[in-house]
């Protein structure tokens, strides 16, 4: 299991999976990746379809996790599980791992940069401080240009509020 940007991560997770349990009789896996988790994939490597990956998959979506991978391996042990048996061993096995593995929370964001006269500095201000948002960068010049790492949920509301409060007196640039 891993944290995993991309579709070729997580393959490439599995190849270093495979070659240190090379003698498991199953790896299977499934990933969920993107903000919502817009592009998930299951396999269950040689398990009874739907057996394997999609219970592994439903825990990743149970524990509300992004970008991530997980592997579950399974050395056959003599005795027949059956699917619903499959099922639940390979949910618990994916449950398990999920609830002790560290977390990170990532929030994303847009650099949004802010010019305005110096006139309004009170506006933005006030802006900032109920947004709870601090510039990371700034310069002061013929103008005031705040850069910011904008919470990509509030960059919406943040430029309505500033194009308010500066009566449209503010540039504003959203980086993509």
């Amino acid at each position: 299991m891993g944290p995993t940007e991309s579709v070729a991560d997580a393959l490439a997770h599995l190849d270093r999976v495979r070659r240190e349990f090379h003698d498991a009789r199953h790896t299977c896996w499934a990933y969920r990746l993107g903000r919502a988790g817009e592009v998930s994939r299951v396999h269950d490597d040689g398990e009874p379809s739907g057996s394997a990956g999609w219970p592994i998959l439903q825990q990743i979506e149970s524990h509300a996790l992004t970008d991530v991978v997980v592997f579950v391996t399974r050395y056959f042990g003599g005795t027949k599980l059956g699917v619903g048996g499959l099922v639940r061993a390979y949910a618990a096995a994916a449950a398990a791992a999920l609830d002790r593995v560290a977390k990170r929370t990532v929030i994303v964001t847009r650099r949004v940069i802010v010019t305005y006269p110096y006139e309004c500095e009170g506006a933005v201000q006030a802006v900032l401080v109920r947004k709870g948002l601090k510039p990371v960068e700034s310069s002061f010049a013929e103008a005031a240009c705040l850069r910011f790492d904008v919470p990509i949920d509030l960059v919406a509301s943040f430029v309505r509020e500033i194009t308010d409060r500066t009566s449209g007196r503010a540039g504003i640039d959203i980086a993509q």
